[in-house]
């Protein structure tokens, strides 16, 4: 896991704690994930997912899309390794890659809908 230089809070200066700042790479890719994420659809599908593991045909019917849109934007997640996929049968069975996406995209629900809630109440 990437360690970050802290920050003195008076000076705005990094400070001398012995840690590494993250790497360029990993900003990067941590930019493309965001990337990827940043596309309603992939996060309608990811939505379903978080909920349980669907098949192309399910993932259509409880997101509203087309079964070639559903496989084309499974595609993207799969390449970034968002999604896995397993064969049960003749159908292929998909499910999010692992916990920490379940939680990225948990709290970014969480975040938005919190947010949402503070401008309807005020």
């Amino acid at each position: 896991m990437a360690t970050l230089t802290k920050i003195n809070k008076m000076t705005g200066n990094p400070q001398k704690s012995g840690q590494a700042a993250v790497s360029d790479q990993i900003l990067l890719e941590s930019s493309e994930l965001f990337k990827v994420l940043g596309d309603p659809s992939r996060m309608r599908l990811i939505s379903a997912l978080l909920r349980s593991e669907l098949c192309v045909q399910d993932l259509a019917e409880v997101t509203d899309m087309s079964q070639s849109a559903v496989s084309h934007q499974l595609r993207v997640l799969r390449q970034a390794r968002l999604v896995r996929y397993r064969r049960s049968g003749r159908l292929t069975v998909y499910a999010l890659a692992d916990d920490h996406i379940s939680q990225l995209v948990a709290l970014a629900l969480e975040h938005v809908m919190e947010k949402t809630k503070t401008v309807y109440d005020a």
